[in-house]
């Protein structure tokens, strides 16, 4: 579990391919790397990978070819520059929000308007998770956790500081920039809660004779 906190920036070094998976090479010189074990989590830019190899100011990930599908992996080449953040444990501050390491959908940068304090930058997310995303609740942007400042449908904006656009990659975003969106947990269970003894009713997939009635195609 992580908290939406980025300890440090990192840069990609190599994408090795592995037939249909990747070897991943991130090296920073910020992140600390003394208390790092093989199997320990890193976010990198809010994907959750796991250590199979490391050293004192780099670690590698395997990325699998759903993850690379799933996220903005497929756009990274070697040189960009990626948020990180360790696993967090029990005794640590808990800064941001609950952030799972789990994307649920690639959003684009729509606006960028800068103000003299700050800068308001809009993102477009995909619709499937619009409904999770809420005035004034959690979102985590490329592995950072965010408030929600307003939201027009699948749009919505944040108010991003000059020590965020600093510290992470929200600084180099650009119109058109792919974003990793993971929505708040909170939302999704609430969701499935709300379902109530439904939700041990199997998922319909696709359209039987019942749909068609429910929805007005047949005649009763």
């Amino acid at each position: 579990m992580f908290t939406g906190i980025i300890q440090a920036l990192g840069t990609i070094q190599k994408l090795d391919n592995r037939g249909k998976d990747i070897r991943l090479t991130v090296s920073s010189k910020h992140l600390d790397m003394s208390d790092v074990a093989l199997g320990d989590s890193i976010a990198t830019n809010g994907v959750c990978l796991t250590v199979t190899d490391f050293g004192d100011d780099y670690y590698c990930a395997d990325v699998s070819t759903e993850t690379i599908k799933l996220t903005g992996f497929k756009h990274y080449r070697a040189g960009s520059t990626v948020n990180l953040e360790k696993a967090m444990r029990p005794t640590d501050r808990f800064g941001g929000h609950i952030v799972s390491g789990h994307v649920d959908g690639v959003g684009e940068v729509s606006q960028i308007i800068k103000h003299t304090d700050y800068v308001e930058i809009w993102v477009k997310a995909p619709d499937a998770i619009a409904k999770y995303i809420a005035h004034k609740g959690s979102i985590t942007v490329d592995g950072v956790s965010l408030t929600v400042n307003e939201v027009n449908g699948a749009e919505f904006m944040l108010w991003i500081i000059p020590h965020t656009l600093k510290e992470t990659v929200l600084g180099t975003y650009k119109v058109g920039t792919e974003v990793n969106l993971e929505v708040d947990v909170i939302a999704r269970y609430l969701e499935r809660l709300m379902l109530g003894n439904k939700a041990a009713e199997p998922t319909k997939k696709g359209i039987d004779m019942a749909f068609l009635a429910e929805n007005g195609f047949l005649k009763k």
